[in-house]
């Protein structure tokens, strides 16, 4: 364990630093503008400090490369001083890897070989635990043993009409429930069945509500991953590949390896453009115009939160375009999915009416669960 935490400067970047020193020593101001995030405060933080600055630094935090979105982070400087936090929980994280996973990996490698295995042990702060995990769960997976459980429904007829209903066993039946509330037990239920046939009862209540459901956020990269194996079979990997072509070769996108699924709020402002971008990328004979031109775009949705924005945010079309046809299948595939749930946050919520009736024949007590749709709002544009 170290007691002095040294910095070595790498000799392959030694005329970069000798650059940057040079210039430094002119300099009035300095702004910092490493990448928005904890290792992007660490890295040229380390350098002015080696450098030894003495001028004032400002810290702007670029999460948009677009030209707009630039020119925001500069308007939006800061003094460099109030990301000290930022910077030490990057050089906490670096040293925490060094003393944990640097050591302990020669420590197992070590023991390892006094078993007989000539390997190396790798052990880290992160993976070591997912690992744990993974296994755990593994295990767990190997070790269940299926319990069938036992399900009764009724048909229930009223003045308005039949209806399904099911049985919602009471307290006096715990003993014969799993953690989920569901009966193990076969002949209770058989006897329950028999027990309410063609016998009369009673509505206990009708509650009707009119609920809303908003449009999903746009994409983190986790959520674009998991939407692209649903709907191509992409692996982790190839979404990634896609998404940063899209971001580095053309431009269209923005930063992919977020994992952020909020959008700032000056973000907003862009909506008009960013639109029109997919308009022009996409073309009027798109399947996906309709909806282009039905976007509320004066519309505020969830999605712009600045409280819930971290370093990055989430994944959007930009406001350049290129047309379809220059990008590959699964280029213009992936373009489509971000662009689709991007235009969904000017859509309308969708409504819909939900009633929840209970019934009691004797003892026994049946739920029964409908919705009536009245606006379909967003889900009318469902891509996958």
């Amino acid at each position: 364990m170290p007691v002095h935490w040294r910095v070595k400067l790498d000799n392959k970047k030694k005329e970069l630093y000798d650059t940057l020193a040079r210039f430094a020593k002119d300099a009035t101001l300095i702004v910092h503008a490493g990448d928005p995030d904890r290792e992007g405060q660490l890295l040229v933080d380390e350098v002015l400090e080696r450098i030894g600055v003495k001028v004032p630094i400002k810290r702007v935090l670029i999460s948009d490369m677009n030209g707009a979105g630039v020119r925001r982070a500069i308007k939006k400087m800061s003094d460099n001083a109030d990301h000290t936090g930022v910077r030490d929980a990057a050089l906490g994280r670096g040293r925490a890897d060094w003393l944990y996973g640097l050591n302990l990996t020669r420590l197992y490698t070590v023991k390892g070989r006094a078993t007989g295995y000539d390997g190396v042990l790798s052990v880290g702060r992160v993976q070591t635990p997912i690992l744990g995990l993974v296994v755990r769960r593994d295990r767990e997976i190997e070790a269940f043993a299926s319990t069938p459980f036992y399900q009764l429904t009724a048909d229930l007829k009223a003045e308005s009409g039949t209806f399904r209903a099911t049985w919602w066993p009471g307290d006096e039946h715990s003993e014969h429930r799993d953690s989920d509330g569901r009966i193990l037990k076969r002949e209770l239920v058989e006897t329950v069945a028999q027990t309410i046939k063609d016998q009369s009862g009673s509505i206990v209540s009708v509650d009707k509500a009119e609920k809303r459901q908003a449009p999903p956020l746009p994409f983190s990269l986790p959520e674009l991953q998991k939407a692209a194996n649903k709907g191509r079979g992409f692996t982790a990997r190839k979404t990634l590949d896609v998404a940063q072509a899209l971001y580095e070769k053309h431009q269209i996108i923005t930063y992919p390896r977020s994992d952020c699924r909020y959008l700032p709020r000056d973000q907003w402002q862009d909506a008009v453009e960013v639109r029109d971008a997919i308009v022009q990328s996409v073309g009027e004979d798109h399947a996906m115009f309709g909806m282009l031109e039905a976007a509320a775009l004066i519309q505020i949705g969830k999605c712009w939160n600045d409280k819930k924005v971290t370093v990055h945010y989430a994944i959007i079309p930009t406001t350049k375009w290129t047309p379809l046809d220059r990008l590959t299948a699964d280029e213009r595939w992936l373009y489509e999915l971000i662009a689709h749930r991007y235009i969904l946050q000017f859509s309308q919520d969708r409504r819909y009416e939900q009633t929840d009736v209970v019934a009691e024949i004797g003892t026994q007590r049946f739920i029964a669960r409908g919705r009536v749709e009245l606006d379909p709002g967003w889900t009318q544009y469902e891509h996958v």
